[in-house]
């Protein structure tokens, strides 16, 4: 089976140029696109919890999955890499048009297969020591982190922290992965830092 995949960030944009844009290649190229699959969502979100699931869930061996660019897996290098791997683990070929990417069942696509399994968990590694170092850090200089035992979350549950959690984002640090470390969510984290960045 042939899937086209669609991706973008809100419903204020339209999906209608990614599809003609796959529909264009898919003609130049004698395929056919046998199921559409479109996410309205950030690409920050566990592709297990977006519609491109539903292509994980259901593919096989030999399936081919095409989109526009490879963005559209997710947002972040680590989350594109555990998506290309999975599919290529299951022996399922991914076609990207503007990157012009191919991952398919061959010697050259088994070797990135590799590095992706590498990189990501080196990645995984460097993210937990990276969480230890700061959260070790946080006690050393008194600072409370994490949910107080008894209380329910609240608007205001990162007051105090306005200047830990601004380094860390000015130093390219994630919201998810900071969200994580203070023990929030990542709506309550994004809340906080509309509070407290200038307009």
């Amino acid at each position: 089976m042939t899937y086209g995949y669609i991706r973008v960030s809100t419903d204020t944009q339209n999906t209608e140029n990614q599809k003609m844009e796959i529909e264009k290649f898919c003609h130049s190229n004698n395929l056919q696109i046998d199921c559409w699959v479109e996410d309205i969502i950030s690409g920050t979100k566990d592709p297990k919890n977006r519609n491109l699931g539903k292509i994980m869930d259901n593919c096989v061996s030999g399936d081919l999955v095409i989109c526009t660019e490879l963005s559209r897996l997710g947002r972040s290098l680590l989350m594109i890499m555990n998506t290309l791997n999975f599919f290529l683990e299951h022996q399922v070929e991914i076609w990207t048009i503007k990157d012009n990417f191919r991952l398919a069942d061959d010697i050259t696509s088994k070797v990135v297969s590799f590095a992706f399994g590498l990189a990501a968990e080196i990645e995984r590694q460097l993210i937990s020591q990276r969480t230890k170092v700061a959260l070790e850090r946080a006690k050393q200089e008194g600072i409370h982190v994490g949910r107080k035992k008894g209380r329910k979350s609240s608007h205001y549950k990162l007051s105090g922290m306005e200047n830990y959690v601004l380094q860390q984002c000015k130093a390219g640090r994630s919201k998810n992965s900071l969200a994580k470390e203070l023990g929030v969510s990542w709506k309550t984290l994004d809340s906080h830092l509309k509070r407290i960045l200038p307009s």
